[in-house]
């Protein structure tokens, strides 16, 4: 195939792309006032309590390793003291709403898409709309809602959860006392620092739960397209993450000075 014309493809898929992702967020946010509640609270189970124990897994995995990694240098360059901070600035700023992104649009992004694929493929999101019902009130919009809860939610647990094992982890690993790592936590480390971290991850999950939403919808086809929906949606959140995080990082890191 021609460059040209693989190029001019490449950019008609990516404008149809945000055409219909702008359809997407358009017809959620006149769905919202409502939005089913039963599917909201179906949904708050399944997307936010659901994922609680993956979600403390990662966060608790994720504190050992950042200690242990940062350990590294801190003894190096004779600085142990302020491993509580550096650890804590790691998780709340920057591993922690990262990892939860990356982890989230694995589990949600792909189980969203897969299921309002299914239902396109099925008919019974055309079926919805035979019948005078919008599928955005009561499909779309009570899983973007219960996502972003969810995320939102989420974040401040695996936070708290991380941080207790970096302690753990700094007093067996390093021998650092408890009270020296939250002493530095504690001293260097400010409620902009944990609002950052927050406002990431909601926004990730804003991400995941729309461009999720967007590949299901968008699915055409058997069975075949509730699987690429489900990888689709893994991968382009994915990425939005890694951008998403660069941009914030970037604006956040200015603003809070």
């Amino acid at each position: 195939m021609p460059l040209l014309t693989r190029l001019g493809r490449t950019a008609l898929d990516a404008l149809r792309g945000t055409g219909a992702l702008g359809l997407v967020v358009g017809r959620t946010v006149l769905a919202l006032p409502k939005l089913e509640r039963r599917e909201l609270g179906r949904a708050l189970v399944q997307f936010g309590y659901g994922s609680l124990p993956l979600a403390l897994a990662t966060a608790a995995l994720a504190g050992i390793i950042v200690v242990l990694q940062s350990g590294i240098y801190v003894q190096r360059f004779g600085a142990r003291a302020f491993l509580g901070w550096a650890a804590g600035y790691g998780v709340l700023w920057e591993f922690g709403p990262l990892l939860l992104g990356l982890i989230m649009s694995a589990r949600l992004g792909a189980r969203n898409a897969a299921e309002l694929a299914l239902m396109q493929v099925g008919g019974q999101i055309e079926g919805l709309r035979g019948i005078g019902l919008d599928p955005f009130a009561i499909l779309v919009a009570p899983r973007v809602v219960a996502m972003e809860v969810s995320m939102l939610a989420l974040s401040g647990v695996t936070f708290a959860v991380a941080i207790l094992f970096e302690s753990v982890a700094a007093l067996l690993a390093l021998g650092l006392p408890v009270r020296v790592f939250f002493g530095t936590f504690s001293q260097l480390l400010g409620p902009l620092d944990l609002l950052g971290g927050v406002v990431k991850t909601g926004i990730f999950g804003l991400a995941i739960a729309l461009l999720s939403t967007t590949v299901g919808l968008s699915a055409r086809g058997g069975a075949h397209a509730v699987g690429q929906a489900a990888a689709n949606a893994v991968v382009r959140s994915c990425a939005a993450i890694f951008v998403l995080d660069f941009a914030l990082t970037s604006l956040l890191a200015g603003w809070m000075g």
